[in-house]
């Protein structure tokens, strides 16, 4: 099918240059006809209508329209009109200025070199944060490849083409009518291979290989078209990308090959969790699969394939109840005027939160004044800063000795330290980046009768925060201590028995250790 010549004019709109011509449309920029317009560029997608096309091209239209009208936010592009289906269907939204990612490949293979790895984490940090704001609204891309993401100028990345797409609230169009799988194959992941549609960890697998294919130039599993090529990836790994470039750092193939698991369930359980990875590549903890070098050889490729054939994929819940269930749980940790009292509540609430929800992870957060954690004596700046403000290094060693005594084996822990002037902006902050979905801070003991008028640290992060807070007060066994213990004095022995009848022995006992030793 020819494009629309230029000058054309579709109902409100002038049609101008073609920008694009894909498989199933073209894409032309357009005016509005009369008046100034919503003040941003215009583009008009049109299916082909051709006798062999149309039917592909009206579906894949249809569902692009009804996920465009459901859907909002900064990851996908402004939509503004549609036409009839029966007389003349098109789209009419937002063209999206700046760059696609294939645009950054077709550079590195002019220049005969990868694109450099600090550029690839940035590329994928976006992207993972773009895909987390589009399952939050209960959809799944289903189609992402390196054509059909745009990076905009201030870095954010933008998602386009949602003909392939899924969303909870509208029929799913493409599995009633369609083929098995469907989307562009060397991106599609294991579950889509198989029917499954609908799980937003198909994505995270999408995202894999586009990491993949920036870091290597190369596809992890080629580009097959038979059922039985595309079905490899049920159970035969990709090269690790360290064999294609040694200089990767382990963190970051660790991080690609989680993605790029045939198991859902053994990948990232959300975009945020690796945005959040790829954002603190120290908190990537890495094993064997971010060392190695080479596959896993022919008697590990027949493991993989006996377990492959008894695997079966299971639709997920909802996409945003599965990011509800396994959150990024963020518990703020005061440097000073913490009490063993406080420290030790705020470690039970953080292990029964995350007892409840298998899979998530957790950020433990301090914040320092600007300019007092530099740190004192030593060539590192090792001792204390300013008016007795701790160092970095000393403020993070005593938040893992916080964070030991938690399961971190079955929930990713990391410290981080961090430096501003308003404690409650830096959290918030710091919550609303990493997509935190649970806040755990200590409920303020003092200042209460001024609350009206002057809110705590607290009540100005609960007030404004994006998540849900979760505000803990010391409780048993710590009330019954006494005033001996806030003055740092020993625990009576008959103190001790008299809780522990109660049914707190095992906290009793920790804490009269504790206090032994202070003592």
């Amino acid at each position: 099918m020819a494009p629309v010549a230029p000058g054309t004019r579709i109902d409100g709109f002038v049609v101008g240059d073609c920008l694009h011509a894909g498989g199933m449309a073209h894409i032309v920029r357009v005016t509005p006809a009369d008046g100034p317009g919503p003040g941003f560029p215009l583009a008009m997608k049109l299916p082909f209508l051709g006798a062999g096309d149309a039917g592909a091209s009206l579906l894949a239209f249809e569902v692009e329209h009804g996920m465009l009208q459901r859907l909002q936010g900064p990851q996908l592009p402004r939509f503004v009109a549609a036409g009839d289906l029966s007389r003349r269907p098109y789209l009419v939204m937002e063209w999206v200025e700046g760059r696609t990612l294939q645009s950054w490949l077709d550079a590195a293979i002019d220049a005969g070199r990868p694109t450099d790895v600090d550029t690839v984490v940035r590329l994928g940090a976006a992207l993972a944060e773009a895909v987390h704001g589009l399952h939050r609204q209960d959809a799944v891309h289903l189609d992402l490849k390196p054509a059909n993401v745009i990076i905009r100028p201030d870095g954010r990345a933008v998602l386009i083409d949602f003909g392939l797409s899924w969303h909870a609230g509208l029929p799913d169009l493409l599995a009633e009518e369609l083929r098995l799988a469907v989307g562009s194959p060397a991106y599609l992941s294991p579950e889509q291979v198989v029917g499954v549609r609908g799980d937003p960890r198909s994505d995270v697998f999408a995202i894999g290989v586009i990491l993949y294919e920036l870091l290597t130039g190369e596809l992890p599993f080629g580009a097959p078209v038979t059922r039985g090529g595309l079905r490899q990836r049920l159970w035969l790994p990709p090269a690790p990308p360290r064999r294609h470039r040694p200089d990767l750092p382990e963190w970051l193939q660790e991080v690609v090959l989680r993605c790029l698991e045939p198991a859902a369930a053994d990948r990232y359980p959300s975009a945020a969790h690796l945005a959040f990875d790829l954002g603190h590549p120290q908190a990537v903890r890495v094993g064997e699969r971010g060392r190695r070098t080479r596959g896993p050889g022919l008697r590990g490729n027949l493991g993989r394939w006996l377990r492959a054939a008894g695997l079966h994929y299971q639709p997920s819940p909802l996409p945003s109840r599965r990011i509800d269930e396994v959150p990024i749980v963020m518990v703020a940790l005061p440097w000073r005027d913490a009490s063993d009292a406080t420290l030790y509540a705020l470690r039970e609430s953080v292990a029964r939160s995350l007892g409840l929800r298998p899979g998530a992870r957790l950020a433990c957060v301090s914040v320092l004044p600007p300019g007092g954690a530099r740190g004192g004596p030593g060539p590192d700046g090792d001792g204390d800063g300013a008016a007795g403000v701790p160092s970095h290094r000393h403020l993070l060693a005593r938040l893992h000795e916080w964070a030991a005594p938690l399961d971190q084996d079955a929930h990713p822990t990391s410290c981080h330290v961090l430096e501003h002037g308003d404690v409650a902006r830096a959290l918030l902050d710091y919550a609303v980046g990493n997509h935190v979905g649970l806040l755990v801070m200590g409920a303020a003991t003092h200042g209460l009768a001024l609350q009206p008028v002057v809110p705590t640290l607290p009540i100005r992060v609960a007030m404004a925060a994006p998540c849900t807070v979760m505000l803990v007060k010391p409780a048993l066994p710590f009330a019954c201590l006494g005033s001996e213990v806030a003055a740092g004095g020993k625990v009576a022995v008959d103190e001790v028995a008299e809780v522990a009848e109660v049914g707190e022995a095992d906290a009793v006992a920790e804490l009269a250790e504790v206090h032994r030793a202070l003592a």
